[in-house]
């Protein structure tokens, strides 16, 4: 299995350094406030996304109402922020946050997983289904739609941060992150912002306005878990494994190895959406 792609390469002058794109992390500071890219980004990503929730409910045949995509949005943020954090506690980190419980409420020093977030998300989509007697798994498919918008925010604050980079490559684009050293790194973040971001929205944009996935349930979703689980398999051989975890079983790391079941989880749910297709009836979608 591949695990890495180039040699490390000293820093030559050949390569783009970090710094010199003049970014900064923090996208407002009036000394006794800052505001930072990387909640900017969570907060774009639920407001576009709630907006492109609701171009969907308006179409004939969606499975709830506008009033119900608004309280989607209150829950699905709970969600995110709670299962993120808690995703990102247990999956990477268990041991650090034992021993320091305390720290586990300082989302603002970052470490979020997406793969906890999702699992926050599906638990408030399940909630809110069967609060409204809905069909839990035909609103997970136009929540799917709207998720890309988030991934993209999300690895480009990424990419503003200067974390998450990638491994050692030789590749014309190739930058120095001094925060890791002084070798010339994949500009991963910005591979998982075209691939997790662009490329899966456009794919799920054409699903839902040019066939009819829309109505044969889990059709959607299914595609949205493995065309996520795809991109970041491919990315994480060009990102850089988490430094406290490193490779692990198979040479794959941990990010990979969370894709996994939602790659075999997505293939299950779109080889039996057409089965499903007959409970897709027709719901008044107005208030």
């Amino acid at each position: 299995m591949l695990t890495t792609f180039a040699a490390a390469v000293p820093a030559t002058g050949d390569f783009l350094r970090f710094e010199n794109l003049g970014l900064s992390p923090i996208a407002l500071d009036l000394g006794f406030f800052q505001l930072r890219w990387y909640s900017l980004a969570y907060i774009a990503g639920i407001i576009v996304g709630w907006w492109y929730l609701l171009k969907l409910v308006g179409q004939p045949g969606a499975p709830m109402a506008r009033r119900h995509a608004d309280d989607l949005v209150f829950y699905a943020t709970l969600g995110i922020l709670i299962g993120g954090r808690l995703g990102y506690v247990i999956f990477y980190k268990p041991l650090e946050y034992l021993d320091n419980p305390g720290d586990i409420i300082r989302v603002w020093d970052g470490g979020m997983s997406f793969h906890g977030g999702v699992i926050g998300v599906s638990l408030a989509i399940l909630f809110m289904a069967w609060k409204n007697k809905l069909n839990w798994l035909r609103i997970h498919d136009y929540v799917a739609c709207t998720i890309p918008f988030g991934l993209f925010f999300g690895r480009l604050s990424n990419f503003v941060n200067g974390e998450l980079w990638g491994r050692p490559g030789d590749v014309p684009w190739a930058i120095i992150f001094p925060r890791a050293d002084e070798q010339a790194r994949h500009p991963s973040q910005l591979y998982e912002a075209g691939l997790e971001g662009v490329l899966l929205f456009a794919v799920l944009w054409y699903l839902f306005w040019k066939t009819d996935a829309r109505h044969q349930p889990g059709k959607l979703v299914g595609t949205f878990l493995v065309g996520y689980g795809l991109a970041r398999f491919t990315v994480e051989f060009f990102r850089e494994p988490d430094s406290h975890l490193g490779l692990l079983s198979l040479g794959m790391s941990m990010g990979q190895w969370l894709t996994v079941p939602m790659i075999l989880g997505g293939i299950w749910l779109i080889a039996t959406a057409k089965g499903r297709a007959d409970q897709a009836k027709p719901q008044a979608n107005a208030d």
